[in-house]
């Protein structure tokens, strides 16, 4: 079995832990918490023919007064971008980061994952925003980690295209 380290990047309050919770229990929870520091968890999962055991950092969010760690971002294999499709300053936030763990882990297989797709008529993320992004090759999925929408097919991608790397 193959193990493949992927973090979590993000603002605070995008879902990252709700992400993570919901793929790796099943549960989702409406208390918030702040991750300080990092949070490791681990899945196996199947992708093709091959057993993958999935390492999961769930690192604290990122704002005017916290900065990412970057010691947390070597050794991964791939990281998803969190961004909350309601609160439009979090995307603007997590494409900075993604040019900070580029430079910090080069182009590794990465997604941009708008949380909260539950809210869709909330959304401040347009569709001409998304549009955008996947013209820059910026790969993006809408997820809820309330209803767990999009969650499983997120992290079996991201493991499907580490996989491809070797």
């Amino acid at each position: 079995m193959v193990s493949k380290k992927i973090c979590m990047l993000g603002t605070f309050a995008v879902g990252k832990t709700s992400l993570v919770e919901q793929y790796v229990h099943s549960i989702f929870s409406d208390r918030y918490l702040s991750t300080l520091g990092v949070k490791i968890s681990k899945k196996e999962c199947r992708v093709g023919e091959q057993d993958v055991n999935l390492v999961l950092w769930d690192m604290a969010g990122k704002d005017e007064y916290n900065e990412i760690n970057v010691s947390y971002l070597r050794g991964a294999m791939g990281f998803f971008l969190v961004a909350d499709g309601t609160r439009k300053d979090t995307l603007n936030t997590a494409l900075l980061i993604r040019l900070l763990a580029l430079d910090v882990i080069g182009n590794v297989p990465h997604c941009l994952l708008l949380n909260k797709a539950d809210l869709l008529p909330d959304w401040q993320v347009t569709e001409d925003d998304i549009a955008r992004l996947e013209l820059q090759d910026i790969q993006v999925l809408r997820t809820s980690a309330k209803t767990g929408e999009g969650v499983e097919d997120a992290f079996i991608r991201l493991a499907e295209a580490m996989l491809q790397e070797k």
